[in-house]
């Protein structure tokens, strides 16, 4: 009687070289279909005194379930990151036209002159703003005083060159005792157009130019 040694060892093959996209071309499901032919041919070709182990048929059978499992999953995280994305085109699109509160430094117009927003990681002793000239150059400084944590806006009162043409920006520090205290300083800015790159939304700011979408701090 002759018996058949070799479907064995190909049909653990095939299944172990699924793993790898670099050495196989061909989808989970052609993989699949293959494996499956490959299984039932050695099932009736097996020696009926040495049959092929349970063991190993279910070892072969999980490590195919597992690769089909994983580019279905693949399948479905691709699909969930494009409707993010357009989730995230709708909702930048509605803020055309709308101020928002973003990172930065420039001073912008105010009622009464020029402005500026500030946020304070925790409750401070003394808060000063240095407002600088487009150099770089201090022009005048503010003394606020003590303020609470959280955000805050300032103005620098009307007066000869005041302008946001000029390009005014701000410094802020701040300190709790003899601690220097952490600042994040703000601008507001009029959202002109709204763009992706890749994966990554981002906005086209009239002043300060473009900024990713999260780095929106409030919407006016």
């Amino acid at each position: 009687m002759s018996t058949v040694t070799s479907s064995t060892s190909t049909a653990s093959t095939a299944a172990a070289g699924l793993g790898s996209s670099s050495t196989t071309a061909t989808s989970a499901e052609d993989a699949s279909e293959r494996f499956l032919t490959l299984l039932v041919t050695q099932l009736k070709n097996q020696d009926p005194l040495n049959p092929v182990d349970n063991a190993q048929m279910t070892s072969q059978m999980a490590q195919i379930s597992t690769v089909s499992g994983i580019e279905k999953l693949n399948t479905s995280i691709e699909s969930m990151a494009s409707q993010f994305v357009q989730s995230q085109m709708m909702q930048g699109a509605a803020l055309v036209g709308r101020e928002v509160l973003v990172s930065g430094d420039r001073l912008t117009a105010s009622d009464d002159g020029l402005g500026g927003d500030f946020a304070l990681g925790s409750a401070a002793d003394s808060v000063k703003v240095e407002v600088l000239s487009k150099s770089g150059s201090v022009v005048d400084t503010l003394t606020l005083g003590k303020m609470s944590s959280g955000r805050h806006s300032f103005e620098w009162p009307a007066g000869e060159g005041k302008s946001v043409d000029a390009g005014y920006r701000f410094r802020v520090s701040a300190s709790s005792g003899s601690t220097a205290l952490n600042v994040t300083t703000l601008v507001r800015d009029t959202v002109s157009a709204v763009n992706t790159s890749g994966s990554a939304l981002s906005l086209e700011l009239q002043r300060t130019g473009t900024v990713a979408y999260s780095s929106v701090q409030s919407i006016g």
